[in-house]
């Protein structure tokens, strides 16, 4: 039985997807009852809902498994403490293998979520555990939140520079990592970088989404403080508007820049373009959640 912590999210349902596939037992981890039957049709056997700070509901969830794929929530202030306790259930249910999502150059200090994952790292690698890290660069499946606006306007929108380069990857290749690390041996004490593209300008994009769509994509770049107010507006937490921004501000003064040669490896082929992702959700519109 492999638990997957964070199972209702959209990396949760692919590395579900495809454990699924090779037939693996899996029982999902998550915070609403609303989420057990759309997990339940996915073929989880078993659901568990919690909290993730709450020891009891977590070993409940631990109990009898033997493996832990650990998928923080996004954006979260408590990474750290989440990851504390989390580890410290697996170590107490002893699975025999944990794995952590984490983010491609955790790292970087300017960016305070990626910095929460390099903590819970350290407390992974000296836990005990035999261990598995994934770090993925910028997912792919983030063009899609505003497909509508693309499709029907022509527009890409981003709160940085056009020049700003960044790495991007297919959710569905690192998905597909994720089931193969979690059910063949040998990657213990691993950390990969999941990288599936070099890095490219966000004009390079918009001239990719062009000529797959076959219409003009332009870039829009919107100014920091109309995001923010929009993000607000929208119910996003201070902590998360606020990190972001610092994202959203490193991305532009360095860009997010990995190589594909990891997950080359370890998928056995290239990686997914950009084209062969949009190629595979087609010109409809597209759900990004």
């Amino acid at each position: 039985m492999i638990l997957i912590i964070g199972a209702a999210g959209k990396t949760g349902r692919a590395v579900i997807q495809n454990l699924r596939a090779k037939k693996e037992p899996i029982r999902a981890f998550v915070h609403h009852p609303g989420q057990v039957s759309q997990l339940k049709a996915t073929g989880v056997l078993e659901v568990v809902v919690g909290d993730l700070n709450d020891v009891a509901s977590l070993s409940r969830a631990a109990q009898d498994v033997r493996a832990i794929y650990h998928i923080p929530p996004n954006v979260a202030p408590h990474e750290v403490s989440i990851g504390k306790v989390v580890i410290r259930v697996a170590r107490a249910a002893n699975v025999e293998q944990f794995v952590y999502h984490s983010v491609l150059h955790p790292q970087i200090n300017a960016m305070p979520h990626h910095w929460k994952k390099l903590l819970v790292e350290e407390l992974l690698i000296g836990s005990g555990l035999n261990y598995t890290i994934l770090q993925p660069a910028v997912y792919m499946q983030n063009i899609l939140s505003q497909w509508d606006n693309i499709v029907i306007d022509g527009i890409y929108s981003i709160p940085y520079a056009r020049d700003t380069q960044l790495s991007f990857v297919d959710l569905e290749d690192v998905a597909q990592v994720a089931a193969r690390v979690l059910s063949e041996p040998g990657h213990q004490g691993a950390t990969y970088e999941l990288v599936g593209t070099p890095p490219l300008s966000q004009i390079e994009l918009s001239e990719i989404l062009t000529r797959h769509l076959d219409r003009t994509v332009e870039v829009k770049v919107i100014p920091l403080e109309i995001w923010e107010r929009t993000a607000q507006d929208s119910g996003l937490g201070n902590y998360q508007v606020s990190t972001l921004i610092k994202m959203f501000e490193y991305y532009q003064n360095h860009g997010f820049a990995g190589n594909p040669k990891v997950l080359t490896g370890l998928l056995g082929r290239q990686p997914n373009s950009i084209l062969n992702f949009l190629s595979r959700i087609g010109n409809g519109r597209q759900n990004g959640h």
